[in-house]
């Protein structure tokens, strides 16, 4: 109650303040911005307005009711959510952040999920997609493509183990049915057959319902997705002149002294901490500056750095996940308490499996493999991204296929 009381005042007060400051620095504040307007242009729209659109498209037609009911036996045991969360797991790990808020708040919309599901799958599917963190990090960064492999594993792994953790949040809340086991099996028909003929089914009455042509359900695709690019394209603007605005007014480089003397005392290097202020806002410069941060900071340590980064997503993340869920019901707090658990689990996997991964023969035949080649050079590519979807719902099909046949055996 005293948090909402002060809260509004501490914001005009704020928001004051920054007026004041882009009066007083007019041009710095114009450079930031283009600057931001420029990453959104360059890299965001490109990357992520193709995947909002298809998204919404597969939507449309079912897919993903399809793919639900095919997923269940491997997303509802082990995360606590219908198998439709293993699209949308697949979806933004591959095309990166927001995409899996995005997904999640439409299957919200559609009474697909519960609210404490859709909290349960944001938690878990919002984050970096990995043609930035092969690339764009690992390469551009520091200029290593062999430290995609530490990176990728520390992420994502670290995003699996949140999806554990959130398994148990709202332990006793209802959960939606499983469309295989509420419809009827048909006579002389397996499990895994009748659970097949389910998902068409499902696909087919979810088209049915929405009952838009392929023309319309275009339209409405770029429609949202345009709005959607246009909002994170200003929250990225927005973020890139405030962090302008502190570095003027000398409240960054206060943040500066005060996190590194934090780091001193649990054993970090200081010089970290322009990295980790950096990321606390936006990723793409918190990751940049742990990469070239000084050569005396050890390179774990700056591997270690860049995790907890990627993880937490940055604030400009945060406000892009915030208005996506606006209106859906689901709550911004347990996400962020997510993301905190997934830095700090990604930045200790990155140290734990330092000298095992990296100084073993894993590093070495990573960088021989040649999709790893590809990645590491490929960019924002649309096909390599589709690529590694694709890849990645086949392996999650494999696996509820694999528990399905399991469980079969056990009854019988």
């Amino acid at each position: 109650m005293i948090m909402k009381r002060i809260g509004g005042p501490l914001l005009a007060f704020g928001l004051a303040g920054c007026m004041v400051l882009m009066l007083v620095h007019p041009g710095s504040s114009l450079t930031a911005a283009l600057r931001g307007l420029s990453i959104w242009w360059d890299v965001l729209f490109p990357s992520l307005f193709p995947f909002f659109v298809i998204s919404e498209m597969m939507l449309g037609f079912g897919v993903v009711h399809l793919f639900g009911t095919l997923l269940d036996p491997l997303m509802r045991p082990l995360f606590r959510i219908p198998g439709s969360g293993g699209f949308v797991a697949a979806m933004g790990y591959v095309s990166g952040y927001p995409v899996g808020a995005k997904l999640t708040a439409k299957l919200r919309e559609q009474n697909l999920i519960t609210r404490v599901e859709g909290e349960r799958l944001v938690a878990f599917t919002t984050s970096s997609d990995p043609i930035f963190l092969l690339g764009a990090v690992s390469v551009g960064f520091f200029h290593d493509a062999s430290l995609g492999l530490i990176l990728a594993i520390s992420h994502y792994g670290g995003g699996l183990l949140v999806g554990l953790l959130m398994s148990l949040h709202g332990r006793r809340a209802a959960a939606t049915p499983d469309l295989s086991i509420t419809a009827p099996v048909q006579p002389h028909t397996g499990q895994g057959m009748g659970r097949i003929r389910t998902a068409l089914s499902a696909m087919a009455e979810a088209r049915r319902r929405d009952g838009r042509s392929l023309g319309e359900i275009m339209k409405d695709a770029i429609q949202s997705s345009l709005k959607l690019i246009i909002v994170v394209g200003g929250l990225v603007v927005f973020f890139s002149v405030l962090m302008e605005l502190l570095s003027r007014a000398g409240i960054m480089s206060s943040l500066f002294t005060l996190v590194g003397a934090l780091l001193s005392l649990i054993g970090f290097s200081p010089e970290l901490a322009q990295a980790l202020v950096g990321g606390f806002f936006e990723v793409t410069l918190g990751v940049r500056s742990a990469g070239e941060a000084a050569s005396a900071v050890p390179l774990h340590f700056k591997i270690a750095a860049a995790a907890f980064i990627l993880s937490w997503g940055g604030l400009s993340v945060h406000a892009q996940v915030a208005s996506i869920l606006n209106g859906t019901g689901l709550r911004y707090l347990p996400f962020m308490i997510a993301r905190l658990v997934h830095g700090v689990l990604a930045a200790s996997l990155a140290l734990l499996l330092w000298q095992p991964v990296a100084g073993g023969r894993l590093v070495a035949a990573w960088s021989h493999w040649p999709p790893a080649a590809s990645l590491s050079t490929a960019g924002s590519s649309l096909g390599a991204s589709l690529v590694l979807l694709g890849l990645l719902l086949s392996v999650a099909l494999l696996l509820a296929l694999v528990l399905s046949l399991l469980r079969l055996h056990r009854k019988g």
